[in-house]
């Protein structure tokens, strides 16, 4: 995460389709990454804080600092129905980042569940609540607010990069024009020299 890409909230940003993500909610993590090229997973150290969570949505991403969860409370506001946190750490941290009273906001706002590298507390009422959280750690440790991270940027939580739909889409679109203008993905892509390489052969 670079310097300048802190202290920012992108409050637009391009939700995937609903019905592909309720295509994906009926397959198992494995099947999806095995689908996608083996990419994608997180660390094994990610765990759900009760048997049975499970949770599909859009990503909203914050990046947080250790021992500090104020930008969770700044994703609230930007959570719309159907999405999930996907709250990365600027350092490895276990403290208690979040627990059932943040978990109470997000639903109110339409939000899923909770992906976090880093460490949760109130097992027991998110487990009663049924508010699916994945984190690195359990621990009652708290947390101040008092430094900026960000919200809507791309990350990298438990080693994967969750990136922000927004520029990605601005990228598809970029290379949608060129397309469509007759460019070749084998130009575009700089493919020529691999397939080359591979011993590809052109006959006439």
């Amino acid at each position: 995460m670079s310097l300048n890409q802190l202290g920012i909230v992108r409050r637009t940003i391009t939700r995937a389709d609903p019905a592909a993500v309720a295509r994906l909610a009926k397959l198992g993590v494995a099947t999806i990454h095995e689908a996608m090229g083996r990419v994608g997973l997180m660390k094994p150290y990610m765990r759900p804080v009760y048997a049975g969570a499970h949770v599909c949505g859009t990503a909203v991403t914050a990046l947080l600092h250790p021992g500090d969860n104020w930008m969770l409370h700044v994703a609230a506001e930007q959570l719309r129905e159907g999405d999930v946190i996907v709250a990365a750490c600027s350092a490895d941290s276990d403290d208690g980042f979040f627990g059932e009273l943040l978990a109470t906001s997000f639903r109110a706002r339409g939000g899923l569940g909770l992906v976090i590298d880093g460490g949760v507390r109130d097992v027991k009422d998110l487990t009663a609540m049924q508010f699916p959280v994945f984190s690195r750690a359990v621990s009652a440790k708290g947390t101040v607010k008092a430094t900026l991270g960000s919200v809507n940027v791309p990350v990298v939580c438990a080693g994967a990069l969750v990136d922000a739909s927004e520029a990605r889409e601005a990228n598809e679109a970029e290379k949608r024009t060129k397309l469509a203008a007759g460019s070749l993905g084998l130009d575009m892509y700089k493919m020529r020299e691999p397939l080359e390489k591979a011993g590809l052969k052109y006959v006439d």
